[in-house]
């Protein structure tokens, strides 16, 4: 198992849409055979810092989903949303694999 790490350096001003565009991937990534684990804004501390975990079997199939998604319709229309309201700044993608007893 493979875990992606997304921290994203928010646009303050437009936190809502962040929210939104959050909403848009959780199916997306599931829908491609990945398990989501959610998206997580700002409470305490840094306010426009917000992160995103999602897993998937192996780093092939997380390749693979992101050469689906590349050609899919609805994330093509979530990256347009993004385009459109700038809700992010800047991101950073790091990969984790898990611990367990």
């Amino acid at each position: 198992m493979v875990t992606c790490y997304l921290r994203y350096i928010l646009n303050p001003a437009r936190l809502k849409e962040f929210e939104h565009y959050g909403r848009l991937w959780i199916p997306l990534v599931e829908k491609f055979g990945g398990t989501h684990h959610g998206y997580f804004m700002p409470s305490e501390g840094a306010s426009n810092v917000a992160l995103a975990l999602f897993s998937f079997p192996s780093l092939a199939a997380y390749e693979e989903y992101r050469t689906k998604a590349a050609a899919d319709p609805e994330c093509q229309a979530a990256m347009r949303y993004y385009e459109e309201t700038q809700c992010f700044l800047s991101y950073e993608r790091s990969f984790f694999r898990p611990v367990f007893d």
